[in-house]
C-alpha cells in the first residue's frame, strides 16, 4: 500500500495493522530505517558503485511518519503522550517483565504472561483471549511495535535490549516526555521551507520541505566520549570525493596508537604528511613515541577507502563537524549506532545529495553519478544553503498517537533533571531565511 493509498483509506498505525505495515515496507524497499527493519546487513562498498537505488524515500511510510521532529505540531503530540503517561503512572505505572532467556512464538512461560501485562499498559498490545502464558503472534507484533518505538530492530525477539526497554519505569517515561517537551518548545520557530534536522539520541536524519520530510536516513554518530553537538548551522556545498584532513584530536588519540602497533599504517591507509610549509613527510621522520605527530598535518586521499567515502557535506561550523559518506556500510545495520568521532556518517547520503541539489539545474542526478565515478575532487555550491539542526531529542510522539524514546546515552536528560544543563540559548532559527545573506558563511551554533 502506498502512502497516499493510507492517507485515503483512513486507516491508522494501530496495533492489529502494525506488522502487515512492516511487511509492505520491506516488500516495497522502504526508507533506510525501513531497510533496517528488514536486515541487519549492508553489502560493504556496493551501496555508491552498484546499487544507487537501494532505498527509495518515503515508499511505504504510514502519513505520520511524513510528520517532522521539529515544529509545533510536535509539541501538540507530546502534550497529549504526556496526558496518555500521566494516567499510565495514575494506574500504577507497568509491570516488570523477568528478564531471561530470549522470549519469542512458540515459546510457554510465566515470563510471557508478565510480557503480555507490559505490553498491555503501555497500549502495544489489546487484550485477547487463548492461553496468556503462550507467545503467539499477537505478542509477536506487540513486541514489533514496542521495539519500533523505542529504536531497536522489530524481529518480535525479546532479548537484552528490548528486556532493558521494557522494565523503564512509566514514572521516567513521563519524566522524559516532560523534559524532551521543553526542548522541542525551543524549536517550535520557523526553520525554513527546506531544512535537515538530525536527531543524535535516535541517529537519525529527516530531510523536510514544505513541512513535510521528503526523505529519512539512518546515522552513525558520535562515540559517548566523542558526542556530537548540538548545532544550528547552514549547509553551503557539496565536496564530491574529498580528502580528509586528519583533526588533531584522532591523530593524538588514533593515528599515534595505530603507527605504534604498525607503521604501515598510514602507507596502508593512503594517508600523507606535511609539515607547515606543505612539504610531504615520511613517517620514518617522526618520533611515534611521542605526540610529536600532532604537530603536523595529515590528509588522507581520495578513493574508496577514504574515511569520508565519497561525499562530504560542507556546513561550516565552530566545532568543526560535518556530516559524510562512510566505507563502512555496515555500521548502519546496528540499534546503537554511536561509533563517530562527532561527525555524522549519513546511509545512502547521495540521495540527500540529490535532495540538496535540486535548486542547482547544472547539478541533475546523472551528472552527480558522473562526479562521484571520475574519483576527482569536485565542489558544488549550493545555489540556496540550507539549514541544518543537530538536536537532543529522547522522546517524541507522532501525530498518530506513536510514542517514541530512545535511550540518553550523553547523559544530557540527566544532567538537565539535576540542573546541570540548561536548554538552548540561542534561537534554532538564527539560521532560518532571515539569515541568509548572499555569500555570508556565517555559522550559529547553539551551546
Amino acid at each position: 500500500m502506498t502512502t497516499s493509498n493510507w492517507k485515503s483509506s483512513g486507516r491508522r498505525l494501530t496495533r492489529r495493522n502494525f506488522s502487515t505495515l512492516l511487511a509492505g515496507m520491506a516488500m516495497l524497499g522502504g526508507s533506510a530505517k525501513a531497510q533496517s527493519f528488514v536486515s541487519n546487513t549492508t553489502i560493504p562498498g556496493t551501496e555508491w558503485r552498484e546499487r544507487f537505488d537501494i532505498s527509495t524515500p518515503q515508499a511505504g511510510l504510514p502519513e505520520a511518519r511524513q510528520s517532522p521532529l521539529l515544529g509545533t505540531a510536535s509539541v501538540a503530540n507530546v502534550e497529549r503522550a504526556i496526558q496518555r503517561y500521566n494516567d499510565i503512572v495514575a494506574r500504577g505505572g507497568w509491570p516488570t517483565v523477568p528478564e531471561g532467556p530470549a522470549l519469542r512464538v512458540g515459546v510457554a512461560s510465566q515470563n510471557v504472561l508478565a510480557l503480555r501485562r507490559r505490553l498491555v499498559a503501555s497500549g502495544d498490545l489489546e487484550q485477547t483471549t487463548g492461553r496468556q502464558e503462550i507467545f503467539d503472534s499477537f505478542v509477536e507484533a506487540a513486541v514489533k511495535r514496542f521495539q519500533y518505538r523505542h529504536g531497536i530492530a522489530p524481529d518480535g525477539v525479546v532479548r537484552a535490549p528490548t528486556y532493558h526497554a521494557l522494565n523503564v519505569p512509566a514514572e521516567r517515561r513521563l519524566s522524559q516526555l516532560s523534559l524532551n517537551l521543553g526542548r522541542l518548545r525551543t524549536m517550535a520557530v520557523p526553520l525554513g521551507e527546506r531544512y535537515v534536522a538530525m536527531n543524535i539520541p535516535a541517529a537519525e536524519l529527516e530531510a523536510v520541505q514544505g513541512g513535510a520530510v521528503i526523505q529519512r536516513h539512518s546515522t552513525v554518530v558520535g562515540q559517548i566520549d566523542r558526542p556530537s553537538p548540538i548545532l544550528a548551522v547552514r549547509i553551503v556545498e557539496i565536496n564530491f570525493n574529498p580528502f580528509w584532513t586528519v583533526p588533531a584530536s584522532i591523530v593524538r588519540r588514533d593515528l599515534i596508537p595505530k603507527m605504534q602497533k604498525d607503521p604501515e599504517y598510514l602507507a596502508k591507509n593512503k594517508i600523507r604528511i606535511f609539515d607547515q610549509t606543505n612539504n610531504e613527510l615520511s613517517p620514518q621522520f617522526i618520533n611515534w613515541s611521542t605526540e610529536e605527530a600532532v604537530n603536523f598535518r595529515f590528509r588522507q586521499d581520495p578513493g574508496s577507502i577514504n574515511s569520508l567515502g565519497n561525499v562530504r557535506l560542507g556546513m561550516p561550523n565552530t566545532e568543526a563537524v560535518y556530516m559524510h559518506d562512510t566505507p563502512q556500510k555496515s555500521l548502519f545495520g546496528g540499534d546503537a549506532r554511536f561509533h563517530s568521532s562527532g561527525c555524522a556518517r549519513v546511509q545512502n547520503v547521495r540521495e540527500l545529495v540529490t535532495w540538496l541539489l535540486s535548486d542547482n539545474p547544472e547539478w541533475q542526478r546523472v551528472r552527480i553519478d558522473q562526479a562521484i565515478r571520475t574519483d576527482e575532487c569536485i565542489d558544488a555550491k549550493l545555489t540556496r544553503p540550507v539549514p541544518v539542526y543537530w538536536v537532543y531529542i529522547t522522546a517524541w510522539a507522532n501525530a498518530d498517537g506513536v510514542i517514541h524514546f530512545r535511550d540518553d546515552v550523553y547523559k544530557r536528560d540527566e544532567q538537565q533533571l539535576v540542573g546541570n544543563l540548561a536548554l538552548p540559548a540561542t534561537p534554532y532559527d538564527s539560521v532560518g531565511p532571515q539569515a541568509f545573506v548572499p555569500g555570508e558563511k556565517r555559522a550559529a551554533r547553539v551551546q
